[in-house]
C-alpha cells in the first residue's frame, strides 16, 4: 500500500509553517492516541501515520529532502514511530515529546512546559581524500560543503518580506498557557507550551516564499582551509563556527574535516618514518657502492657499505614526515636488496665461477670474519653428514 502524502496526513498546505504543523499534529494526536481509543487498530496506524509524517516535515533537512524528492528522499529507518510505546524527542529541538507529553495532556502529569531558548547549530563532517605528498607537507584547499544558512530574504525571520510575526494571541507572546483540569484524582493546574505558537510566542501567518517560514535556507558554500604538514589518515581539523546556523539566536555549530590520505607507490609511513626498499647489485652490494634513491623531495645520495646482506635497513636522517605541531621531521629506512643478476653470458658465467672458486667460504659466515664455520660450508657439513 502506497504511502499518503505528508501534508495530506496532516492535512496542511505545502507553504504551512512550523506552527502549523506543530498545531495540526497536536489537535490529530490527541483524536486519534491509543488511550483515547483503546482497541481500535485503525486508530492506531492512523497514529503512527501521523507520527511519521511529523517526524520528516518538522525536521527542516527532511522536509526539504522529502518536498525534491518525495519518499525516497527520506530515510525509511529514521522514522521514530513504531508504535506508540518507545519514542521520545523528535530531534529538532521540540518542545513536544512525545508519549510523556500526549500523557500529561489527558491527565495533567505536568506542572511546567519546557520553551524553546537558544539553540547551537547542528556540527558538519566533510570527508578529504588527500595525496601522500599534501599530507607530508601540507596544502591549501577549497571545499564546499552544503549546510543550512540564515534566509537573506526574510533575514532569518521566516515572514513574508513586508511583513512580521505577529504575537500570538493565545499565550501573549509568553509561549506558555496555564490549564486546569478536573481528574479522578482531583483538581490539578499545569503550565503547557502554547498549542498555537509551539512556545514560539509568535505565528507566522504570511511565511516567507523562499524558506516557507523556517528562517533558513540550504545552499553550498565554499570555505578556503590550510591543511597543516604532518596531518594522516584520521587526522581532524576543527574549523569553529563553520556549521549549521543557531536558533533564537544561540551560536552556529562545527565543521569537522576528517583527513583520508591516498597511498604512495613507494613509500609506507609508520608514524613520522619513512620505509621503503631499494634494489642494488650484487657487486654493489660486495664492494660497497654510493646511489641515488627517491625521497619525497627529489632525490638523496646513499652510501652502500662493502659487504651489505640483503635486508640491511639503512637509513637517512631528517627525510621523513614533518611532526604535525612542528620540530623536526622523522627518519627515511631504507630497506636494501640485493638483486640476483639473470640471462647471464657464457663469459659472465665463467668469471663468477672463476671468483666462487677463489673465494674464501668462510666468509659467507653471516656475522663475517671467520670467526667460526661460515654459513655455506655449515650447510655442506650437514648434506656429508646426511649421505654418510
Amino acid at each position: 500500500m502506497a504511502k499518503r502524502d505528508y501534508y495530506e496526513v496532516l492535512g496542511l498546505g505545502r507553504n504551512a509553517g512550523e506552527a502549523e504543523i506543530k498545531k495540526a499534529y497536536r489537535k490529530l494526536a490527541r483524536q486519534y492516541h491509543p488511550d483515547v481509543n483503546p482497541g481500535d487498530k485503525t486508530a492506531e496506524e492512523k497514529f503512527k501515520e501521523i507520527n511519521e509524517a511529523y517526524e520528516v516535515l518538522s525536521d527542516p533537512e527532511k522536509r526539504q529532502r522529502y518536498d525534491q524528492f518525495g519518499h525516497a528522499g527520506v530515510d525509511p529507518n529514521g522514522f521514530g514511530g513504531g508504535g506508540f510505546g518507545g519514542f521520545g524527542g523528535f530531534g529538532d529541538g521540540s518542545d513536544f515529546g512525545g508519549f510523556g507529553d500526549i500523557f500529561d495532556m489527558f491527565f495533567g502529569g505536568g506542572t511546567s512546559a519546557r520553551t524553546r531558548g537558544p539553540q547551537q547549530g547542528a556540527d558538519l563532517r566533510y570527508d578529504l581524500s588527500l595525496s601522500f605528498e599534501e599530507a607530508a607537507f601540507g596544502v591549501e584547499k577549497e571545499i564546499e560543503i552544503p549546510r543550512l544558512e540564515k534566509c537573506s530574504t526574510c533575514q532569518g525571520s521566516g515572514a513574508k518580506p513586508g511583513t512580521s510575526p505577529s504575537t500570538c494571541s493565545r499565550c501573549q507572546g509568553t509561549g506558555q498557557v496555564r490549564m486546569s483540569q478536573r481528574t479522578p484524582l482531583g483538581h490539578f493546574q499545569s503550565i503547557k507550551t502554547c498549542p498555537d505558537c509551539g512556545g514560539e510566542g509568535t505565528i507566522i501567518t504570511s511565511p516567507c516564499p523562499d524558506c516557507r517560514g523556517r528562517g533558513r535556507v540550504r545552499r553550498n558554500r565554499k570555505l578556503h582551509i590550510k591543511i597543516p604538514a604532518g596531518v594522516d589518515t584520521g587526522s581532524r581539523i576543527r574549523l569553529s563556527g563553520e556549521g549549521e546556523p543557531g536558533t533564537k539566536g544561540g551560536p552556529p555549530g562545527d565543521l569537522y574535516v576528517f583527513i583520508e590520505v591516498r597511498p604512495h607507490e613507494i613509500f609506507e609511513r609508520r608514524g613520522v618514518d619513512l620505509y621503503m626498499e631499494f634494489p642494488v647489485t650484487f657487486v654493489q652490494a660486495t664492494l660497497g657502492a654510493e646511489v641515488l634513491v627517491p625521497t619525497l623531495e627529489g632525490q638523496a645520495t646513499l652510501k652502500i657499505p662493502e659487504g651489505t646482506q640483503t635486508h640491511t635497513i639503512l637509513r637517512i636522517k631528517g627525510q621523513g614526515i614533518p611532526h604535525l605541531r612542528g620540530g623536526g621531521r622523522g627518519d627515511q629506512h631504507i630497506r636494501i636488496v640485493v638483486v640476483t643478476p639473470t640471462k647471464l653470458t657464457e663469459e659472465q658465467k665463467r668469471l663468477l665461477r672463476q671468483f666462487d672458486e677463489s673465494t674464501d667460504k668462510s666468509n659467507y659466515h653471516p656475522k663475517g670474519r671467520g670467526r667460526e664455520k661460515g654459513l655455506l660450508e655449515r650447510l655442506w657439513d650437514s648434506l656429508k653428514g646426511m649421505g654418510e
